[in-house]
């Protein structure tokens, strides 16, 4: 039993949620998807149904063990051979969740005496990296939204009081999750260079789906590559599961050694990484899947006035929790799943719809998608 003063604990939070419209509940996927990270329609395809099932039967349903143990098979290395290559780096190291990696690498990476900055609309993950380094010792900044003049500030007043010997982390999300926004990552690079700062970036949700061959931001902004950190997933875009480290060897083997999520977590299972092989071929193979995602948020992004940005993300802005909540009910009841993101998730006031586009939805269901919105934003 519970004992009646958690209990009292318990009711407390859940009627303050309820009273800023904040309490949520896990609801069954119905109506045409506008809310996932299945951007290239890979989720379901057969190919990769076919490719899991194979690394089942040859491999196992589960790994066993932690990679550093008995958890690595040939699929393993061949996942982070095929990652590396493809997003032009020496080396690749996976991690079960994007949130693992990301909360457990920067504080392997930054202690007592260095710092790490931080967007300021960093993913929750990346937030959680950098607290967990605070506790390491390290010092946060947190600079404003893409402003990379605030972050050479608190880079160049940091440095100025901290010893020769101590490091810089910058880490940022490349495209953001809930505004699809981008970060320059040339001119972020070129900032860390001359701060001698270690550039940390997440490309969850632009790996497969950006670039020439879908390598990510890096590739479409022409610094493929260049970049010495780079993470990403394999359940968006790439329709399976996992997150993965493209970076060199030599910061491979420090994370390998150094990042407790890694060392302490059983491996990805053999059929998911079957999958994920599967689905970064068929997203190199067939540029339309991302050509599709990218042209129908742009045709949303225009029926609404918004301006272009490089994702397939369409945030529509609301403000008050319960109101994001009735829109996205009115939406659900036209048969689109539409869902309302409130606070923590966002800054408070500004709650919303964060829609999102990829190669499965048809012409017709765009557009009448685009109709409802008009319809009922303007009403709001």
């Amino acid at each position: 039993m519970i004992p009646p003063s958690w209990q009292a604990r318990l009711q407390q939070s859940a009627e303050a949620r309820r009273a800023l419209g904040r309490d949520r509940a896990i609801h069954p996927a119905a109506g045409v998807d506008v809310c996932s990270n299945d951007y290239l329609g890979l989720r379901r395809d057969p190919r990769l149904a076919e490719a899991a099932a194979r690394a089942a039967r040859e491999h196992g349903a589960g790994a066993g063990a932690a990679r550093l143990l008995r958890g690595t098979c040939g699929l393993h290395d061949e996942l982070e051979a095929t990652l590396a290559r493809w997003k032009g780096t020496g080396a690749c190291l996976l991690f079960n969740t994007g949130y693992q990696a990301n909360a457990t690498l920067i504080p392997a990476l930054v202690g007592q005496g260095d710092a790490v900055f931080s967007d300021a609309l960093n993913h929750a993950s990346l937030v959680d990296g950098c607290r967990m380094a605070r506790a390491n010792g390290a010092q946060v900044g947190i600079y404003r939204h893409l402003d990379l003049g605030d972050l050479a500030s608190q880079l160049a007043a940091w440095r100025a009081g901290a010893p020769a010997e101590a490091l810089a982390l910058v880490v940022t999300d490349a495209v953001f999750s809930m505004d699809g926004d981008a970060a320059d990552l040339p001119a972020l690079l070129t900032l860390c260079e001359r701060h001698g700062a270690l550039l940390l970036i997440d490309e969850a949700h632009a790996t497969g789906l950006l670039g020439a061959d879908g390598a990510g931001l890096a590739q479409l902004q022409g610094v493929h590559g260049r970049v010495p950190l780079v993470m990403g997933t394999l359940g968006k875009a790439l329709g399976s599961f996992g997150a993965f480290v493209c970076c060199d060897s030599a910061l491979r083997d420090h994370l390998l050694n150094g990042a407790r999520g890694f060392i302490f977590s059983t491996a990805l299972p053999p059929p998911v990484v079957g999958a994920a092989l599967e689905g970064i071929r068929l997203a190199r193979a067939e540029p339309w899947r991302r050509e599709r995602a990218l042209a129908l948020a742009d045709r949303l992004r225009e029926a609404l006035g918004q301006p272009r940005q490089p994702s397939a993300i369409v945030p529509v802005p609301v403000g008050a929790d319960a109101d994001a909540v009735r829109l996205a009910q009115a939406l659900q009841d036209q048969g689109f799943d539409v869902r309302a993101v409130r606070p923590p998730t966002v800054p408070e006031g500004s709650a919303r719809l964060r829609i999102t586009t990829g190669a499965h939805l048809s012409d017709a269901e765009v557009a009448a998608l685009a109709a409802a919105l008009q319809e009922k934003v303007k009403r709001a």
